[in-house]
């Protein structure tokens, strides 16, 4: 085997291929560690490709581990009784809320939910928070990220639990000094406007649709690649653009410009992988997020999760 063997960092891919190997087949292992059949595949294909090594002959009847699969599996083997034990005696540690909690977000939606995290820190001061707030989504199933609060169409991603969070609803904004010079939007107006708009295709986002529809091209003078930074050039005047109503009524400075339509609403989802989502941690924060988002208002009922495979 080569000598990347000991410069491995996923454990979960050694752990997926153990298993094939002791139950012989794909979808036994799948099932006994409670993954999609396709997570199986792509764990042993990445831990293939790194270690350059073929682990398995592929057959009819299942898989069987090669000379370097049986060298791997002994290895494994060792290492899952060792992890065995210390599972044991950090069990009752684990069980506290404390450590660090790493979670990932749009960088639109950081000024609204960092007071939040904030409040969580004060309930279970032991937690150490890192908030990502990019538009790059990490990976979760490589524990990348603890949580992930993402926007748009439902995700989709195999061994995710998803859980509806919220529906804001959504609509055209422009800054106070913007509407004295160029005047009310009106229907069917639209070239007369300047518009504020992402340099990105977004079809995920309900109001997406519509915008291509209806806002000439040449009617946008304004584009950015984040939300936070459209929404930073629609405060500072450079025309008209669609923001939450979180964040559009939260400045006095700021007009609407038409009345939200339910297909323009702003879905959330909290997102996490099948591994982590029973940790104390995780599931503290999820218990606080809904209870304090629900007493927000035009906030829905939040319904309970579904697993996603």
């Amino acid at each position: 085997m080569s000598e990347q063997s000991v410069h491995l960092d996923n454990w979960n891919e050694v752990h997926t291929a153990y298993h094939v190997a002791r139950l012989g087949t794909l979808s036994a292992a799948a099932k006994f560690l409670g993954v999609h059949h396709a997570t199986v595949i792509r764990h042993i294909d990445t831990l293939e490709a790194r270690l350059g090594a073929r682990l398995f002959y592929r057959h009819a009847r299942g898989y069987t581990a090669t000379e370097a699969g049986q060298e791997l599996m002994r290895v494994a083997a060792a290492t899952e009784d060792q992890l065995t034990q210390l599972a044991g005696r950090l069990r009752g540690r684990s069980e506290t809320v404390s450590g660090d909690l790493i979670i990932t977000t749009i960088s639109g939606l950081s000024p609204r939910l960092t007071p939040l995290f904030v409040r969580f820190q004060a309930r279970y001061p032991e937690v150490r928070v890192t908030l990502v707030a990019d538009e790059r989504r990490l990976r979760l199933e490589y524990g990348e990220a603890h949580l992930a609060i993402r926007a748009g169409s439902r995700p989709q991603e195999p061994d995710n639990v998803v859980q509806k969070l919220v529906t804001i609803p959504t609509t055209l904004f422009a800054h106070k000094d913007y509407v004295a010079k160029f005047g009310m939007l009106e229907n069917g107006n639209y070239g007369a406007h300047r518009f504020v708009s992402s340099d990105v295709d977004i079809p995920v986002v309900g109001f997406y649709d519509w915008f291509k529809r209806n806002v000439p091209p040449e009617a946008i003078y304004y584009r950015a690649s984040q939300m936070r930074s459209i929404e930073d050039a629609i405060h500072a005047g450079a025309g008209i653009g669609f923001l939450t109503e979180w964040s559009g009524n939260s400045n006095p400075d700021l007009v609407e410009m038409m009345a939200p339509k339910p297909e323009w609403g702003f879905r959330l989802w909290l997102v996490t992988h099948v591994d982590m989502h029973r940790t104390a941690k995780v599931q503290a924060l999820l218990r606080f997020m809904k209870e304090f988002l629900q007493h927000l208002p035009h906030l829905p009922h939040l319904p309970d999760c579904d697993r996603r495979n």
